[in-house]
């Protein structure tokens, strides 16, 4: 049994709130137990100057924790004038998660800026900001389709991500902070609707780990995902094939 009394294949309880804040086009917090983020996704009708003139839109992702989102206060990284590589790679990788989900050429030149604030940490916030930019995204293209500014919701499938972990040699699902720090092998996988990997990153920490134990965990966290993007679908009314995408009237969805 875990601390938490969870058994090792099971999540959290995820809460996901939309219309979390009024200015952005889309927006909502995500909750996996006690990590808490505020994931927007805001529209400018730029692209950065690789893409200029070839009709296609881009998304970028910004990622910050708020001072008290640990147990101790953390420097703001723009106090200290740089951030960290860890920011930096957490950024990248929900940028990532997006694009996979998105059909950019349909966008248009367009930019949708993800940005997801931590305001409170216990494990999986990497994993936690890609599952509720999702909502946040689509939300937004859901919002530039109703408003006639694209001809088409380019959302061609769901995207979600969770950790997995070994700890004294077995498995475990959507680590928190305590888990996390004590795990001989650390795992992230983000996955699409239909099963498929968008990326996995995983490490030893001064532990090595087989194949079968690597397939093992990657099945655990397709379990997992696949309970995350059941509670995405709960927003939408949808047909990916067809490309509809219609927000269902639910404010908030949770297990």
């Amino acid at each position: 049994m875990r601390s938490d009394g969870r058994k090792n294949d099971e999540l959290r309880p995820v809460r996901i709130i939309r219309d979390y804040l009024t200015n952005p086009e889309g927006s909502c917090l995500i909750e996996f137990g006690n990590t808490k983020v505020i994931c927007t996704a805001s529209v400018t009708d730029t692209v950065p100057p690789f893409l200029k003139g070839k009709g296609q839109g881009w998304i970028t992702a910004e990622y910050s924790m708020l001072p008290r989102a640990t147990h101790t206060r953390n420097i703001r990284e723009s106090v200290q004038g740089k951030i960290s590589g860890r920011t930096h790679e957490i950024q990248r990788m929900i940028g990532r998660a997006m694009r996979t989900a998105v059909d950019l050429g349909k966008l248009g030149e367009r930019t949708l800026w993800v940005d997801c604030d931590v305001i409170q940490a216990d494990g999986g916030t990497r994993t936690a900001s890609i599952t509720g930019a999702f909502v946040a995204v689509t939300d937004a293209l859901i919002k530039l389709y109703e408003d006639g500014i694209i001809p088409t919701v380019p959302v061609k499938d769901f995207v979600a991500a969770i950790s997995v972990g070994v700890i004294g040699g077995k498995p475990l699902l959507d680590l928190n902070f305590e888990e996390d720090s004590m795990a001989q092998v650390d795992m992230n996988v983000v996955a699409t609707g239909n099963g498929k990997l968008s990326e996995v990153q995983a490490m030893g920490e001064e532990f090595t780990f087989t194949r079968d134990e690597l397939k093992l965990l990657l099945d655990l966290a397709l379990k997992g995902i696949s309970e995350l993007i059941e509670l995405q679908k709960a927003l939408y009314d949808f047909n990916t094939s067809a490309g509809y995408w219609k927000r269902k009237s639910v404010k908030e969805v949770r297990f």
